[in-house]
């Protein structure tokens, strides 16, 4: 087996560690590919009860994407940090579940690559299709893994990291009354989005009024946050979407709100054009000072999802109120015009 091999692996590693007093650590499979052979593992720490509200923290889908990775281990440190003085934070995780699984396909990050060690694009591989057309080869292709966006033969087995991640979600998250889960990427855009279910269609998602109402809290308690939140379906289809199935998957009865945290990397090539040129600069911040600024500002957010874990008897709509919402929530969510013009 592969030692450390990269910073995120060796960092992740060191966490379980200095956490092993707090974290239930399980190894959920063995990422192989390139003549390397890595553990991934899933990390959890809180409240022990199978009904108590969950977050789960994901990165590492996209191996090339390690901002999102750096994220999800900047928030775990400060946890544990934490832990040795945070009354209110031990209280918290009292009635509160929180996973992590940062580092969902170790190969591709070591070889800096977006897909794994298959050459299989970890968030395509899916067994669903888009019900409307997808962008060429960016929406999912079969033909081969000598192309980007590859999903795999039609009718194989999912990847071992794609169907362990999956696993993660339905044992730890979607089998509870309430959870959340925030997977955390970079790519191409001017700002940071937040997308939720769908990407194989455009209609929206059944719990759309639990989405809407966790956005308004959003709005009202960080005016500020400057975040994009929408179906992705809004911005393109896709097949194979790992978070549509994995919503689709969930018992009917339980409230899953799947998220997909994208940063926009323009915003880092515009100050620094140079890095166009790296293959990591394109999805990455290439400066100290602007991946710390990076750590800081999204950390805010899923501290915000974790309290909204705790606090969701509070917030999540009641039955007399959830059909007014749904009218808000569509309306607001519409598919815009521009869009079916479009296509």
């Amino acid at each position: 087996m592969a030692d450390a091999g990269f910073d995120e692996m060796t960092t992740w590693l060191a966490l379980l560690e200095r956490g092993r007093q707090h974290l239930a650590v399980e190894q959920v499979c063995t990422a192989e590919g390139r003549g390397q052979r890595f553990p991934v593992h899933a990390a959890s720490l809180g409240s022990q009860d199978p009904e108590a509200p969950a977050v789960g923290f994901f990165g590492g889908i996209h191996g090339l994407e390690r901002i999102g990775t750096q994220v999800v281990l900047h928030y775990l440190a400060a946890l544990l940090a934490r832990l040795e003085w945070d009354e209110s934070l031990h209280q918290q995780l009292q009635t509160v579940r929180l996973v992590f699984m940062p580092i969902v396909n170790p190969v591709g990050m070591w070889a800096g690559t977006r897909s794994n060690g298959n050459g299989v694009d970890l968030m395509r591989n899916a067994p669903q299709l888009a019900e409307s057309r997808v962008p060429f080869l960016a929406g999912g292709q079969r033909v081969g893994s000598w192309l980007p966006w590859y999903c795999g033969q039609p009718g194989a087995p999912m990847e071992a990291e794609s169907a362990a991640m999956l696993g993660v979600v339905a044992r730890e998250l979607a089998a509870r009354p309430f959870s959340l889960a925030l997977d955390c990427h970079s790519g191409y855009g001017w700002g940071d989005s937040i997308w939720f279910p769908y990407a194989k269609t455009h209609r929206l998602m059944p719990h759309l009024p639990e989405m809407y109402a966790l956005k308004t809290m959003l709005d009202q308690s960080h005016p500020h946050h400057g975040y994009s939140f929408e179906p992705q379906s809004h911005q393109y289809l896709l097949h194979g979407d790992l978070w549509d199935h994995a919503y689709d998957l969930a018992p009917p009865e339980n409230t899953f709100l799947p998220m997909t945290l994208e940063l926009g990397s323009w915003l880092w090539i515009r100050k620094n054009p140079g890095q166009i040129f790296s293959r990591h600069g394109i999805f990455n911040p290439i400066k100290q000072h602007r991946i710390k600024r990076v750590l800081r500002r999204h950390a805010t957010l899923l501290d915000f999802l974790t309290r909204a874990a705790f606090g969701a008897p509070r917030w999540l709509p009641r039955v007399d109120r959830r059909e007014r919402l749904a009218g808000y929530a569509t309306g607001y969510w519409a598919r815009p015009a521009a869009a079916s013009a479009r296509r």
